[in-house]
């Protein structure tokens, strides 16, 4: 096999590859001898039919096999004899002519093909020490425990009914409604047996304050404005008015915190509910520090390491983001016009946004294969098992799934992976700490919807 590289250009690579015609006969006949024993014709016994007769028979479709099997092993051969990476699949390139291909397929002539492709960068890594990363820690006071017990009450509240009751907020009414703009009604706008707390917020504007003082049996015309940042663009900023049929009103009764409220969810006393609980908010506190530490290291992980991008990785990653991006519009009824920019400053921005990711991308494989990070079997069982066990009573189902979709089980891999190699880099670091408020580590920066 001969190998030319006949063009470099940046990141891009084209080689010429020739595969003698004697070695493609050599290939050809070991195939041919594979099949030999096994092939079963009128007239002969099997494995007794003579190599002229099979070849006259299988010949033509079998050296097709051996081009096609030829091409995929030589080219893979010509990439690891150079040591070189393709960015993605090379793009192969046989002889046009139609009268050049038949004379390699009946052994006449040399193969000849051509690969194009783009290379992985060289890609040199910082010195992880000298990154400045900051790492964000909140106590739990006081005031957080009480508000996350209070959550807690309110999710025990339980309703009963109470013929004659004039709704209150806090109520909880269980209603059927028919909404209408202009005299029709619109989708989504009707319900049967609806149950609203009253006082919530959870329905637009004006509709809980409606059914203030109803009672089971009333009927009532509700007017209701759809805020203007609704997102069904054909209902937002409009007044709607609502028929509702009130089925029941129930009162609230709510529980007292005490021990017996503390072991309905696991706890023997108050005290020790309320140490679940700070244990609780800790754990969220310090996920939420990560999260922060995180994108702060893959920031500066961007920052430290300049390189070329292969464009075809760029052009594959932008394609996918693009193609989720419209597709979120059409399901929101939404234009780029709607987001106060045209279409081409969204591409600009998610271009850069396609960018980063495969810098990102490149940087961490190479962290990972320079210092030889790798996900094991256990980790991968691990994240198995806890996929599995979001869907109680559908574990083998979950199983089967990812026994039969690999790209389900390179998604799973996939944060594993990348965790992985945060944090191996993050105790190169060393990160120091800064102790904030709740309201602080919890803000979001001004570009999360990048992150």
């Amino acid at each position: 096999m001969q190998i030319t590289e006949t063009s470099s250009e940046g990141l891009k690579r084209t080689l010429q590859v020739v595969v003698p015609a004697g070695e493609l006969g050599k290939r050809f006949d070991h195939r041919l001898d594979e099949i030999k024993d096994r092939v079963q014709l009128k007239g002969f016994r099997k494995g007794k039919v003579p190599m002229p007769h099979l070849k006259k028979m299988y010949g033509r479709s079998l050296m097709v096999e051996v081009l096609q099997e030829t091409v995929r092993e030589t080219s893979n051969q010509a990439l690891a004899d150079r040591n070189m990476r393709p960015a993605m699949q090379p793009s192969v390139t046989l002889p046009e002519d139609n009268a050049e291909i038949e004379r390699v397929l009946s052994g006449q002539a040399d193969l000849s093909y051509s690969m194009s492709f783009e290379v992985l960068p060289a890609i040199e890594l910082a010195d992880f020490s000298k990154l400045k990363l900051e790492r964000l820690v909140a106590d739990v006071d006081d005031t957080a425990v009480s508000e996350a017990l209070e959550q807690l009450v309110q999710r025990s509240i339980n309703y009963a009914a109470e013929e004659g009751r004039a709704a209150e907020k806090g109520d909880r009414v269980t209603i059927d409604f028919v909404g209408k703009i202009d005299g029709e009604a619109f989708d989504g706008g009707t319900a049967e047996d609806a149950q609203i707390v009253l006082g919530e917020g959870n329905f637009i504007a004006g509709f809980e304050d409606g059914l203030v003082g109803a009672k089971a049996g009333d009927e009532r015309e509700v007017p209701a404005t759809f805020p203007a940042d609704y997102p069904v663009e054909a209902l937002a900023g409009k007044a709607a008015v609502f028929g509702v049929k009130v089925k029941e009103v129930a009162a609230p009764s709510r529980p007292e915190v005490n021990d017996d409220f503390a072991k309905t969810l696991g706890a023997e006393t108050v005290d020790q509910l309320k140490e679940l609980v700070k244990s609780q908010i800790a754990r969220e506190y310090a996920n939420v520090g990560r999260s922060k530490l995180k994108r702060q290291l893959l920031d500066e992980l961007e920052k430290a390491h300049s390189f070329d991008l292969p464009p075809s990785l760029v052009d594959s990653e932008f394609g996918g983001i693009w193609q989720q991006l419209e597709a979120n519009l059409q399901r929101a009824g939404k234009t780029f016009a709607d987001e106060g920019k045209s279409e081409e400053e969204v591409r600009e921005e998610y271009r850069k946004i396609a960018e980063r990711r495969v810098r990102l991308g490149l940087v961490i494989g190479e962290i990972a294969e320079k210092n030889g990070l790798k996900i094991t079997q256990d980790e991968m069982r691990k994240a198995l098992m806890e996929q599995a066990r979001r869907f109680p009573g559908q574990e083998r189902a979950v199983y089967e799934y990812y026994e039969k979709n690999p790209n389900a089980v390179a998604e799973l891999r996939a944060p594993i992976f990348e965790d992985k190699v945060v944090d191996f880099v993050l105790e190169k670091a060393n990160p120091t700490e800064k102790s904030v408020s709740k309201d602080e580590l919890f803000k979001k920066p001004e570009d999360a919807d990048e992150a």
